[in-house]
């Protein structure tokens, strides 16, 4: 008899992008959380996600997995941490891509160590909401994360660079992304996610999960907060038995 586990990504899945979560969503979700078993996975660190979603939701959750899972809390208690140090050459590489990228702004805060792995903005991390977007904007347009990530992949073997959130890319030893979650699952899931394309930072999941011939599972990928709430609010009406 297996309990459905529903697995989430945080930004831009349960709240817009590095903001907060909606006030109703919130209470909506905090009421389904309480009633099945739900896993947070999310590229950044414990505090960022518990700004965005309030510490009561996060303490109440099953599991809490940061850093694209190398640090794992339940109930708001430390489980396990992955300890990495970014290679001095991959720093160097990083810098250079700073000095080269034609994107005109910088805000600061472009290379941040997280437990597990590397979070690397052109724009910056200290960028404004409005500074986040333009950057948003422009990189659609021109893909330079893609390109950064594809150069990094190619240069170092060893590592692996997903895009992440609207302004960064993830950087970590390779099979150290959000797809060894997997490891601990052998019940049916449902995974919610928007950046569930090859190249996103959700996509390893899904990949390891095909890798480990997972069956009967469902990948979800939504465009915002409002779609997630749309498809938990059918699954229960479903479950409820109301068509």
């Amino acid at each position: 008899f297996f309990i459905m586990i529903y697995i989430f990504d945080i930004d831009g899945t349960l709240t817009p992008s590095r903001n907060k979560m909606d006030e109703n969503f919130h209470d909506f979700f905090m009421q389904f959380v309480k009633i099945h078993r739900v896993w947070l996975i999310s590229g950044s660190d414990h505090t960022k996600t518990i700004e965005q979603i309030g510490v009561d939701l996060w303490t109440n959750v099953e599991k809490a997995y940061q850093c694209s899972g190398n640090q794992l809390f339940q109930r708001g208690s430390l489980i396990r941490t992955t300890d990495w140090e970014l290679p001095i050459a991959t720093k160097w590489c990083l810098e250079k891509f700073l000095e080269q990228s034609k994107y005109p702004h910088r805000y600061g805060n472009h290379i941040e160590t997280r437990p597990g792995m590397v979070n690397f903005s052109i724009v910056g991390r200290q960028c404004t909401q409005e500074q986040r977007e333009e950057y948003f904007k422009w990189d659609n347009e021109h893909k330079e994360r893609f390109k950064f990530t594809k150069e990094l992949k190619e240069r170092y073997k060893g590592l692996d660079a997903v895009v992440g959130g609207e302004i960064s890319i993830d950087i970590y030893p390779r099979g150290k992304d959000k797809g060894q979650i997997i490891d601990e699952i052998d019940d049916k899931f449902m995974f919610f996610g928007d950046k569930l394309s090859l190249g996103g930072n959700d996509y390893p999941i899904k990949h390891a999960s095909q890798l480990k011939q997972l069956k009967g599972n469902e990948f979800f990928h939504v465009r915002g907060w409002k779609d997630t709430r749309n498809i938990l609010t059918s699954i229960i009406q479903t479950n409820a038995g109301v068509v």
